[in-house]
């Protein structure tokens, strides 16, 4: 390679590197979870879960339906890298029509997912935000709240997960031809699937840190697939892709349902947040999968001998970063 091709070479390695997320922030997307629940007539509970991490502030306070109010402190513990507090509440009142949420929640950076239960009326689920930090209770919900909110929840993960979408990237960019990548993302989702499916419903399951550090190891094994192709040899994930990302889609649906788990399920609506959260997924990863290929596409289109170099470039990076998270997390 010459020196002028040398320093392009670095100096866009450099840039990559700038652009790339924080090493320690593998995995950004962890909502907090709002569930007010009826218990009789007058009795409610609220159960707030606020994450320990991505950077929820202590000071966040539920906001209460105005005819509700705590009967004392609420019962404080952590569960699942998260403060969770439990209110009993009294309403005198129909809670129809009144709003739920959260005070201060404008300094948070993450989303808080709301479910509110009444007896013998449908769950409503939605979203609170830094711009909406309340959300009010309807009288009548519709049916496909709880779907809706699971599903921009899923699309959410894979799209700031940021592990998984390297793994996604690093997988168009090692096969990089439409159709190969379409067989591998259909054995990627079947494998996320089952493991999703089998650890949020307890038939199967694996601690979080080794699954975590495996599924950074997924994304540098495939880095040097990537680094590693010739012409006249193809390597162990060209040669059987749908195998490769089979067997990674296992690790990775460990990691989906453990980020599932941190934020709550409904526990009446299970079936349908967790149809909704892996349509959700899929949805997110063939939005990923279509702009990788619609951006090495328009870069051969406009210069087809930068594919190689960019594809160098951005496998560095991609691999990087990876190696960091995988000795932070055996660390």
């Amino acid at each position: 390679m010459s020196t002028v091709l040398r320093r392009w070479f670095d100096a866009l390695l450099g840039a990559l590197l700038l652009a790339l997320p924080a090493p320690g922030a593998a995995d950004e997307l962890r909502p907090g979870y709002l569930e007010l629940t009826q218990k009789d007539a007058a009795r409610w509970s609220l159960v707030w879960k606020a994450p320990l991490v991505a950077g929820m502030p202590a000071r966040i306070e539920p906001v209460l339906p105005e005819p509700c109010k705590a009967g004392g402190e609420p019962r404080r513990e952590i569960a699942d890298r998260a403060l969770v507090s439990r209110y009993e509440m009294t309403c005198t009142g129909n809670v129809a029509g009144s709003r739920i949420g959260l005070s201060g929640l404008a300094a948070a950076r993450s989303d808080v997912l709301v479910r509110v239960a009444p007896l013998g009326r449908p769950v409503q689920a939605s979203r609170l935000t830094a711009a909406e930090p309340t959300t009010e209770i309807r009288a009548r919900a519709s049916s496909w709240q709880v779907a809706r909110t699971y599903f921009v929840t899923g699309i959410e993960h894979i799209v700031l997960g940021y592990d998984h979408l390297l793994f996604v990237i690093a997988l168009v960019l090692l096969l990089r031809r439409a159709w190969a990548v379409a067989k591998a993302a259909t054995a990627f989702t079947a494998a996320h699937s089952i493991t999703l499916v089998g650890t949020t419903l307890g038939l199967i399951g694996l601690p979080q840190e080794p699954v975590e550090a495996l599924i950074a190891l997924s994304i540098v094994f495939l880095a040097l697939e990537i680094v590693k192709q010739r012409p006249d040899r193809k390597g162990l994930t060209e040669r059987a892709p749908w195998i490769a990302a089979f067997v990674f889609g296992l690790l990775h649906g460990f990691g989906f349902a453990g980020a599932l788990r941190e934020i709550g399920l409904p526990e009446s609506d299970v079936p349908a947040a967790l149809l909704a959260f892996n349509l959700g997924v899929e949805a997110g990863q063939l939005l990923i999968v279509f702009a990788c290929l619609a951006a090495i596409e328009g870069v051969r289109r406009i210069a087809a001998v930068a594919v190689a170099p960019a594809i160098r470039i951005s496998t560095y990076g991609i691999g990087m970063t990876a190696s960091y998270w995988l000795i932070e997390r055996l660390v």
